[in-house]
């Protein structure tokens, strides 16, 4: 499953989304987590300290390896020049597994240790100085969008995103690549307006998005955020002791997290799992296109030089059944 982690900045969507990651690891499940997000702090989050952070590969800074693996033999892509952030996969492309070994993973991700358990941690790269005035970070998330085009994940494979906060993700068909979009909200008006945003976005692409609580105090706050976004409240999360120590840098065991936080994050988990029973993928490839069309219109041909729809193979749809599937006894702990 591919699943989102979305919220207005100081929502919490880090800090559930690495809660929810380190569920999953405790559950001895595969996963891939990625922080897209314009602050990186998923790995801290999950453990690391910020030398470790630091050194996590930043994938903006290899697309070029990215393109060239992920290209292939297509014989519709004539170089990985040509290849922007949208394109799609097609006859000859690679495509990507969750749990196998790969030069994209390699270059990449790193394993984070997560209480007998792994992930792989993959990070699109702060937005640097240099960055100021001449780019945008949405050329860095660039690296992730493409990493989704060509991931051929099945149920029980994992694929967690922290987003970059608000709706600036809408800046791109990214929001549409995954089966789930958790948005992390609290129980105020500047809370709940991230997502009237997404469920006004995401109404006529088949998101979907359901929301979870964040910061709730009692009563007052329950019934304020069933009002403002009804049936898409799924659940919620108070104070907690744990993320608290965990917030300084000292996590207990993740077992002594409260348990109506881990029963919060058990229905998260049946959640995204009933969401893989809803995948569409030809739809999924349709929206791909979709949006490879826009951004050739509205600027990719320009900068490459090329038609690129010229590289939708139009008979090509993502599925299952192109990848072959993880032996069963292979093992789930990432490679370096």
């Amino acid at each position: 499953m591919k699943i989102a982690f979305v919220g207005k900045g100081g929502s919490g969507k880090t800090t559930l989304s690495s809660l929810f990651i380190r569920h999953l690891a405790a559950a001895g499940a595969p996963v891939v987590a990625v922080d897209a997000d314009i602050n990186q702090h998923l790995g801290a989050a999950l453990g690391l300290d910020e030398a470790q952070a630091a050194a996590v590969p930043a994938m903006g800074e290899r697309l070029p390896l990215i393109k060239d693996h992920l290209r292939g033999t297509n014989p519709r892509i004539a170089s990985a020049r040509t290849m922007i952030k949208t394109t799609p996969p097609g006859e000859g492309s690679r495509l990507l597994r969750v749990s196998e070994p790969n030069p994209v993973y390699d270059a990449c991700a790193r394993p984070v240790e997560l209480d007998g358990g792994a992930v792989r941690l993959m990070v699109t790269g702060p937005f640097t100085e240099s960055d100021l005035g001449v780019a945008c970070y949405h050329s860095k998330t660039g690296a992730v969008e493409l990493f989704l085009n060509h991931l051929v994940d099945g149920p029980g494979e994992y694929v967690v995103v922290d987003m970059t906060a608000g709706s600036d993700s809408f800046a791109s068909g990214m929001f549409t690549r995954f089966d789930i979009t958790f948005l992390v909200a609290e129980p105020t008006r500047k809370g709940v307006s991230v997502y009237r945003q997404y469920r006004e976005y995401a109404r006529d692409f088949g998101v979907v998005l359901k929301v979870v609580g964040n910061k709730v105090q009692g009563q007052d706050d329950l019934d304020f955020l069933r009002a403002e976004v009804g049936d898409d409240l799924l659940v919620t999360v108070g104070h907690s002791d744990w993320v608290r120590s965990m917030e300084k840098g000292r996590p207990p065991r993740f077992d002594l997290l409260e348990d109506e936080n881990h029963l919060s994050l058990r229905r998260l988990r049946t959640a995204a799992d009933a969401s893989y029973e809803l995948r569409d993928w030809e739809r999924y490839t349709r929206q791909m296109v979709q949006f490879h069309l826009k951004n050739a219109r509205s600027w990719g041909n320009e900068r490459t030089g090329v038609d690129l729809a010229a590289q939708i193979d139009p008979g090509f749809v993502l599925g299952d059944s192109l990848c072959a599937p993880r032996e069963a006894n292979a093992p789930l702990t990432p490679t370096a």
